[in-house]
């Protein structure tokens, strides 16, 4: 039977539909087989105090879509303005191919998709705001 399949490190916690889960001292693996459940690993989450930029700001908006916290149709809304700046942005640059792969899993309203091809961006950005600061 087909369900999302979960594999979770010891002591890993995971937010379901709302509730928080943490898992024994021994990894393991679950199937959830309700479709539409909402399913955040936590060690995925990003802080709100931690968004800085753009690339934080569309990776946030997106982790609220996968917490369920916000709908697929605005949080769509608030990402595709962010993701056509972080496109202009990093047009000629080998990130640009980040910035379109979320753009088609924004298309496909899969967010756990769009925080995936952001998430190696937070570096970056934190790297680039370190030097303007500086």
């Amino acid at each position: 039977m087909p369900g999302l399949l979960l594999k979770l490190a010891p002591n890993e916690r995971i937010l379901v539909n709302g509730l928080l889960f943490e898992n024994g001292p021994k990894k393991t693996k679950m199937t959830l087989h309700s479709e539409g459940a909402h399913v955040l690993r936590l060690r995925d989450a990003l802080h709100p105090e931690a968004v800085v930029g753009p690339v934080s700001r569309a990776y946030h908006v997106s982790q609220l879509a996968v917490a369920g916290e916000n709908d697929a149709d605005s949080s769509a809304r608030a990402l595709e303005p962010g993701l056509d700046e972080l496109a202009s942005v990093f047009e000629d640059t080998p990130q640009k191919s980040a910035i379109e792969e979320a753009r088609s899993a924004l298309d496909q309203r899969n967010f756990y998709k769009v925080m995936r091809a952001l998430k190696d961006l937070l570096p970056l950005e934190a790297d680039m705001l370190q030097a303007k600061v500086a």
